[in-house]
């Protein structure tokens, strides 16, 4: 089989190497890859190692849906011809995150765990779920990341309902998400995104879209709501810009920290902040369960991932190119035949 490996960090140590397929062990299901989504901290990992101890040959990428081909001893979760989507964070099955305060968890797969961009992997059936019957492999594979910690945010921690005001920073795969989840539990949506793409943000469901280099933005938002302000706000952007997200939401509003565009040091005025009793919450994906209840969701309301383009498995580094650009939606890397 191909699979994609490194022997240091840095675009330049990607090879495409051919090597044996693995053997299931007791308690594992070997998968036939057929994609991969992409995050930006995919190309991170590869680019920087990000600080993570990785262990060479490393193989990059979390996100894949694929159909069981063979099953290990004991496996009693998954048979043979099974559509299944990986966990990103497979220890993390429900409940609280592990770790301590001193050091939380943060074992992913394509990070502390090897990745995912092979023909086949072979890892414990724990590890995946099974994919939603009403979308392609391409799509599924967008919601073991993207999509969950949208749906971890607004429905899991924020409980979003009918009648709120979501915002949606930018176009990306979380945000894109977070539109088509806010709007089938009945919430109005705004996007606030590069004004080439408010558009298509539009016409996946945007009640209100606002072009995010307007100097006025924080009053438009105001206006648009009536002063309301925003129930649940999307951060992506991180860094000062978390001051904004203040200033739009709404008393009593959450802001949902997921991004750090612009820096991991954020910061933000404490006086709106305490006056307006704005609750912010730090996300880092989801757990096994709310993966699960994800995929029951899109086969029954009918959301469709979006995905901007798909790549050929041997086209890694072009999608990664892509990654710069800023695709709007996600990016997919058909490794054996979507489905």
């Amino acid at each position: 089989m191909r699979r994609w490996e490194m022997d240091g960090i840095g675009r330049h140590h990607l090879r495409l190497r051919d090597v044996d397929i693995p053997e299931p062990a007791p308690g594992e299901i070997l998968v036939r890859v057929s994609a991969v989504s992409l995050n930006y901290r995919d190309k991170m990992v590869i680019e920087t190692g990000r600080g993570l101890d990785l262990r060479f040959p490393f193989t990059p990428g979390s996100d894949l849906a694929g159909t069981v081909a063979r099953v290990g001893e004991n496996v009693t979760r998954f048979e043979v011809g099974e559509r299944v989507i990986s966990t990103f964070t497979p220890d993390w099955r429900d409940g609280t995150r592990g770790g301590s305060a001193r050091t939380p968890s943060y074992r992913t797969l394509g990070g502390f765990y090897p990745g995912v961009l092979a023909e086949y992997v072979s890892l414990s059936e724990e590890w995946f779920v099974s994919a939603p019957d009403t979308v392609s492999a391409e799509q599924a594979s967008t919601l073991p990341c993207a999509g969950v910690t949208a749906w971890f945010a607004l429905v899991e921690r924020g409980r979003v309902h009918a009648g709120e005001t979501v915002l949606v920073e930018g176009t990306g795969g979380v945000s894109l998400f977070g539109i088509q989840i806010a709007k089938a539990h009945g919430a109005r949506v705004i996007v606030s995104g590069s004004a080439a793409k408010l558009d298509r943000a539009r016409a996946l469901g945007a009640d209100d879209v606002v072009d995010r280099q307007d100097p006025d933005w924080v009053s438009t938002i105001y206006s648009l709501t009536g002063d309301h302000g925003a129930d649940h706000v999307l951060e992506i952007v991180g860094g000062a810009h978390l001051g904004a997200a203040v200033e739009v939401a709404a008393v009593g509003g959450r802001i949902h920290q997921i991004g750090a565009l612009e820096g991991f040091e954020i910061s933000a005025p404490a006086m709106p902040l305490m006056l307006k009793d704005v609750v912010i919450h730090g996300i880092g994906t989801g757990h096994r369960r709310a993966l699960e209840d994800l995929v029951a969701a899109v086969d029954r309301v009918g959301m469709t991932p979006t995905v901007d383009q798909v790549y050929p498995m041997s086209e890694l580094p072009a999608a990664l190119d892509h990654l710069d650009r800023g695709p709007f939606g996600k990016l997919v890397v058909e490794v054996a035949g979507g489905g």
